[in-house]
């Protein structure tokens, strides 16, 4: 028993070495992965990570400006890769009050051409801002469009009309928006379909232009790109992953947290899937 013994210790003493150095390769090719990791993050998202450091700004910042977010990183990677694209806007009375006469430049490089204003939401409530920043935008020559906030347990027609009845399109502005992002809570999802078409064939029938649908991405393919395919569609999508628009997109809403001259909270920046020209042609007649 004891020659056994010594057998045993005696192999695991010769062991010890090797399943050190096989542990510490281990973690050497892990953390070399990892760094490898890091640094095709670092390159992939360095026009971001410039603006983020501060590296390209022409301004001194100061407690005054816009706070910049991680966040921004992607933004510009984004802006960056639809170089061409129209860049635009949306805004509501979450905004607050927009000082229009400052909303030019976003990032200090891309131009704001167009905004999207809430104009209503159900079949009972008027944007507080909707005025101001209807008139904001057309008085700085930025193309303009309104939405109208869905609210599926709500009257379709009803929240038609209040809409019609609130938004005067005029030559130049874009189509009007049907913004559905919910499920109704007592109603099949074939009603909500009828009360969506319902919504759109009114008010298709009275600007003589067919709507536009905002939606998020998982919803657009889940509810509506099948049965509502001869619309275009708006498309929210804010994943850090996603940097480019979808051929079948015709805007794309690539973010939340975005800052802007002249708008004191985050607002929204959409990617039009055009040039300015192409963006001209879609608006009322």
């Amino acid at each position: 028993m004891a020659k056994k013994t010594t057998r045993r210790t005696s192999y695991s003493r010769k062991s010890q070495p090797i399943r050190s150095v096989f542990s510490k390769m281990i973690r050497f090719i892990v953390f070399s992965f990892l760094l490898l990791i890091l640094f095709a993050a670092v390159y992939h998202y360095r026009n971001g990570l410039a603006y983020y450091l501060g590296f390209k700004s022409s301004k001194v910042l100061d407690e005054d400006a816009v706070d910049k977010h991680l966040s921004d990183v992607r933004n510009i990677q984004v802006l960056e890769n639809h170089k061409g694209k129209v860049i635009g806007i949306d805004v509501s009375e979450f905004q607050g009050k927009v000082e229009w006469d400052e909303v030019e430049i976003l990032e200090e490089k891309y131009p704001v051409q167009f905004v999207f204003v809430r104009a209503t939401a159900g079949n009972d409530r008027v944007d507080k801002q909707f005025k101001k920043n209807w008139e904001g935008a057309k008085e700085h020559k930025i193309i303009r469009g309104a939405y109208h906030y869905y609210r599926p347990n709500e009257n379709s027609i009803e929240q038609a009309n209040l809409f019609i009845k609130t938004v005067k399109l005029q030559k130049g502005d874009l189509p009007p928006v049907l913004d559905i992002e919910r499920l109704p809570k007592n109603q099949p999802l074939d009603s909500l379909k009828k009360g969506l078409k319902r919504w759109l064939t009114k008010v298709e029938a009275h600007y003589q232009v067919r709507p536009i649908i905002y939606t998020g991405e998982r919803y657009y393919a889940d509810f509506l790109k099948e049965e509502f395919g001869e619309y275009l569609f708006w498309i929210a999508n804010y994943n850090f992953y996603r940097e480019k628009i979808e051929d079948d997109w015709l805007f794309w809403q690539f973010t939340e947290k975005a800052s802007l001259p002249g708008i004191k909270h985050r607002v929204d920046v959409n990617i039009y899937n055009g040039d300015i020209e192409q963006l001209q042609f879609i608006t009322v007649d």
